[in-house]
């Protein structure tokens, strides 16, 4: 069968390096499963490889994409119709996606397509860096409080027992999201509230580093924890004692296939009382207009690759 995927040959800008490729797709190797894609979202750890930030782990050509969700057409009997998120092999950018049977993981009949494309990235990261430093009774901030990442971090914090968590954010159109969860809103403008905050936090979860990274740390209690699992602002900070580093390929690396799969199991519920956000969907031939919305100040719906209708 023909397969189209989103590839990069070289690295740089993906809406100069990517591109729409052809292929027909080989024998299926035993042990794997072959998905026929539904949905795929647009995530920063999408587009970040792409650059080159990673590129001693990173061999090309490449098909972009992290995460999504499919249905098997080829494979053991038993998997073939099934909904699954085929993670941990191929680039999920594309209409099929051969992914290793043992970590494919099935999709419960009560979460929706959409919904299910967007619950690996976000939706573990969240729910590790909250296992490695429980919220129980402490005060919490977040930077880059309108992602998706930091939804689910503070959303299933104040689930957890956390005392407050605070939000910084840039968009009103956030401000407003994160109140309707419980979030106390603080505008990145708003130096004198970050301060004042910081001073009183036990854990920060922090996504951008840079300036505001170092604002906090200024004014972070000595016994507070920095978690920092992202540089959306391209920019180091001085290090700290407080300072966690979190790349979830560093748990991956250590996590058993039980462990694999149990950390779904119990993200699936969590994730579908969170209600998720809002989607706007692409077609891959889309994929520029996908990636400018995806850059656009303010957006609030996230752009998912409708890739078939199975």
């Amino acid at each position: 069968m023909n397969n189209v995927a989103l590839m990069y040959r070289r690295f740089g800008e993906p809406e100069s390096v990517l591109h729409l490729e052809s292929s027909v797709c080989g024998p299926l190797t035993p042990g794997q499963l072959r998905v026929q894609m539904l949905f795929a979202p647009v995530n920063a750890s999408d587009l970040i490889p792409i650059t080159g930030a990673y590129r001693h782990r990173t061999p090309l050509p490449a098909i972009a994409g992290y995460e999504g969700v499919g249905v098997v057409i080829d494979g053991p009997p038993d998997w073939t119709g099934k909904r699954v998120l085929p993670l941990r092999g191929q680039g999920t950018w594309q209409q099929v996606v051969d992914c290793p049977a043992d970590l494919a993981v099935p999709v419960p009949d009560f979460i929706d397509s959409v919904l299910a494309a967007r619950a690996y990235i976000n939706p573990l990261a969240a729910q590790l860096m909250l296992k490695h430093s429980p919220p129980r009774g402490k005060r919490v901030l977040l930077t880059a409080a309108g992602s998706d990442c930091a939804l689910l971090l503070g959303l299933w914090a104040l689930q957890a027992g956390a005392e407050s968590v605070y939000g910084i954010h840039r968009s009103m159109v956030h401000a407003d999201r994160l109140a309707a969860r419980g979030i106390t809103p603080i505008s990145h403008h708003d130096t004198a509230a970050i301060h004042a905050i910081a001073k009183e936090t036990d854990i920060v979860f922090d996504a951008t580093g840079g300036e505001v990274a170092e604002q906090i740390l200024n004014t972070l209690p000595a016994a507070g924890v920095f978690v920092s699992y992202g540089l959306l602002s391209g920019k180091l900070f001085r290090q700290q004692p407080q300072v966690r580093w979190f790349h979830i390929r560093n748990y991956l690396a250590g996590m058993s296939v039980v462990e694999w799969q149990g950390e779904f199991r119990e993200i699936w519920p969590k994730l579908q009382a969170s209600h998720g956000g809002d989607a706007t969907l692409f077609s891959l031939t889309e994929w520029r207009p996908a990636l400018a919305y995806y850059r656009e100040a303010g957006r609030i719906a996230k752009p998912v690759f409708a890739i078939s209708d199975g």
